[in-house]
């Protein structure tokens, strides 16, 4: 029980901090699990502990690699992408754009009401995905700030999760958790719609706020724009030069002109005569004439005029001059992409420039803003790039699952004589589930095959479609739900809860579960408070005489809606470059809609799934 308690401890710390990724950390779980029996074994044969024990066996422990939860999330991200390559999605938010005609309420309004019941059909994580460019071409057209919509898609998507069972992979794990945890004779799955009735108030409730309050304390940090030069306050950074006579640089490559030195500066666009060359122009040779626009601050730009033979062009460079190259746009905004390579990694070493063929003018984390020395800052999910480029180099970044590019290109390669067919996949995926007719694995699994047999997804985009490190993550930390059972750790927890009963009633024990949930969820996985939570919820339950159900759904619903922190769900790092916010923001305007979650939900349980046995 002592090995189990570190294990957690170790845990927490590490899913805070994040020295790693969180599905290392859940694999280092799940080893951890497993030479416990062995380790335990040695030190006792040395007369260093008195008894061996075994938390999971070897079968157990690799449990979460086979478990349905873990399994069934792999194929919603699969049925996921199939609806993403028909470009429904996409042409909606053109139908909404020409509905809302500029008017912020009708705008936010809008993408509550899309992004919400989507999140209930599709996985919330990739509506967010699927949904963010389309959300801040819908601003721009409407002179709006994209930070006054970004965060309500964010928690829109969340509190939509909480429609279905496949809205959210937290709903999925907790399904299997309580099936394989709570009492044998309430023990199963939850249904397709079991959420429903709950979801459904949550949706409503938490769109009023949004709408209201939340509108009121949401901050506009970035200012309604159509220059991305201007919105990366690029002014003092961008400018442009021309190569003199007696410059050193003449009849050097582009590549390798300025590679000697020490100068932090990019040459973003080549204009030799009448034409522009953009990215990859380094095998060009330079020649006396040629105009460089260059990203360097004033002070470098100084040093490099001096040494380098070039003469100052004092116009100022903005978007559309950077777009002259092209007649479409050669300027956007890339976020990084959970589960993305270069996560951890620089543009330097990952060889950003040479191996997309695209510039780097500027890095926003939150509200930070970074124009200079970019090249050796480790990479977080959520960053937001200006990246320059050409149509094709922007059309790759798009296709590149490293990335969300957050405007919406035209030339998407969607494949929109599927759509009813990946529409109609999904819902026979869901009416099959949802009347019990097969198991929701076995109809999810069969839906992503159906996706790749109907020509909706290539087979190669199956792989790519999935997030692996959430799955994972779900492997690893499966065993240790299993884990916390068996070695009494759950009971223990829970018996120190039930102490607290003389002075707490049973709605205040599930309202303390679901606040304990929540703020746990804020600062580590969903799933890992999921997992962490609900033995000792199924516990208290079994103790009290009440509804695990119950105790369960008020975990399951906590967990997933973590409003007041960037780092407690997924969907609110995509957010957080693109929007501009500080990590106060969260707190503002997430924290009274937690409180008014916490209540709601608390209320809500007893009436719809009963309180008491």
């Amino acid at each position: 029980m002592l090995f189990v308690f570190a294990v957690i401890l170790a845990a927490l710390v590490l899913f805070v901090t994040e020295p790693v990724p969180v599905d290392i950390t859940a694999i280092g779980i799940l080893v951890a699990l497993l030479l416990s029996g062995p380790a335990s074994l040695a030190l006792a044969n040395v007369g260093l502990l008195a008894e061996p024990f075994e938390l999971v066996s070897v079968e157990e422990g690799l449990s979460g690699f086979a478990n349905p939860a873990t399994l069934t999330v792999l194929a919603m991200f699969v049925l996921s992408e199939g609806v993403r390559m028909t470009g429904i999605v996409q042409r909606l938010g053109a139908f909404i754009a020409r509905l809302t005609k500029g008017d912020e309420t009708k705008q936010l309004g809008a993408t509550i009401g899309v992004v919400g019941p989507i999140s209930g059909l599709i996985n919330n994580t990739a509506a967010v995905a699927i949904l963010l460019p389309m959300v801040i071409d819908l601003a721009e057209r409407g002179k709006t700030s994209p930070s006054k919509l970004l965060l309500p898609l964010s928690y829109a998507s969340m509190f939509g999760g909480t429609l279905t069972l496949i809205g959210t992979s937290t709903n999925i794990l907790a399904s299997d958790l309580y099936a394989t945890l709570a009492p044998a004779d309430v023990a199963r799955q939850f249904r397709m719609f079991e959420f429903l009735p709950l979801g459904a108030v949550l949706l409503v409730v938490g769109s009023i706020y949004l709408l209201t309050v939340g509108r009121w304390l949401t901050p506009a940090r970035i200012a309604p724009r159509a220059d991305l030069t201007e919105e990366f306050q690029m002014a003092d950074y961008l400018t442009e030069v021309v190569v003199r006579e007696d410059s050193p640089l003449v009849g050097q490559r582009v590549e390798t002109a300025l590679s000697a030195t020490e100068f932090d500066v990019d040459l973003v666009q080549l204009v030799r005569g009448n034409r522009t060359f953009l990215e990859p122009f380094g095998q060009k040779e330079i020649r006396a004439g040629d105009v460089f626009a260059v990203r360097t601050d004033r002070a470098t730009l100084v040093d490099l005029l001096d040494v380098e033979g070039l003469d100052l062009i004092p116009d100022v460079v903005d978007e559309a001059e950077l777009e002259t190259a092209e007649e479409t746009q050669n300027l956007v905004e890339v976020v990084v992409a959970p589960g993305s390579s270069l996560v951890g990694e620089s543009l330097a070493s990952a060889s950003f420039r040479q191996r997309y063929d695209a510039t780097v003018l500027a890095l926003r984390r939150g509200g930070e803003l970074v124009r200079q020395r970019m090249d050796h800052i480790p990479l977080r999910v959520g960053d937001t790039l200006l990246v320059q480029a050409s149509e094709p180099s922007i059309e790759r970044l798009d296709a590149n699952r490293n990335f969300i590019l957050a405007r919406e290109i035209e030339t998407h390669d969607y494949r929109r004589s599927r759509t009813v067919v990946a529409a109609g996949i999904v819902a026979l995926v869901i009416g099959l589930a949802a009347a019990d007719l097969v198991p929701i694995v076995v109809s999810a699994l069969a839906g992503a095959l159906a996706m790749v047999l109907t020509g909706c997804l290539k087979p190669g985009e199956v792989y790519e479609a999935v997030e692996w490190d959430v799955v994972f993550l779900l492997a690893g930390v499966i065993p240790l739900g299993i884990a916390m059972q068996t070695s009494g750790t759950a009971g223990l927890l829970a018996d120190a809860i039930v102490a607290s009963a003389d002075v707490l009633s049973p709605i205040a024990l599930l309202g303390a579960f679901y606040v304990v949930t929540a703020l746990l969820t804020n600062v580590i996985s969903n799933n890992a408070s999921v997992v962490l939570m609900i033995p000792v919820a199924l516990q208290v339950a079994a103790t009290l005489g009440a509804n695990p159900l119950a105790f369960a759904m008020a975990v399951t619903f906590a967990a997933s809606t973590a409003f007041m922190t960037p780092v407690g769900y997924q969907t609110n790092l995509f957010v957080y470059g693109p929007g501009g916010y500080r990590f106060t923001d969260y707190l503002r305007v997430g924290a009274p809609l937690q409180a008014l979650f916490a209540v709601v939900t608390t209320l809500g349980i007893p009436v719809v799934f009963g309180l008491g046995l």
